[in-house]
């Protein structure tokens, strides 16, 4: 299991999603969370699900052995612990779908 605290960005694009569609910001948080786990995993080592929990601006991630010798890997070549390094990854992804969905018609104006 590796634990990493919810950066700005991860939480600003929770809130612009939330905003779109009209969700909570807890709701959004983890889909937020997920897609870019999701975005992760994937490129890593192919997965299509994960396994992960958002408690409060926690996140626990339980990662494929893959990622997580990937993970080992970069954390030991930059001399940073493996969050650090899914912290930077999950960031990367933190915008995905973002810019490419229209706000409901029935939204408020922001």
């Amino acid at each position: 299991m590796i634990s990493f605290e919810v950066s700005e960005r991860l939480s600003e694009a929770a809130e612009e999603w939330a905003e779109a569609r009209l969700e909570e910001h807890d709701e959004a948080l983890e889909t937020k969370v997920e897609q870019a786990l999701l975005e992760v995993e994937h490129l890593i080592s192919g997965a299509h699900e994960v396994d992960f929990e958002v408690d409060g601006r926690t996140v626990h991630h339980e990662p494929t052995d893959e990622l997580a010798s990937f993970l080992e890997r970069q954390a030991t070549a930059k001399d940073i612990d493996e969050s650090a390094v899914l912290t930077l990854y999950v960031d990367l992804f933190a915008r995905v779908f973002l810019d490419d969905e229209e706000r409901p018609s029935n939204a408020p104006p922001t």
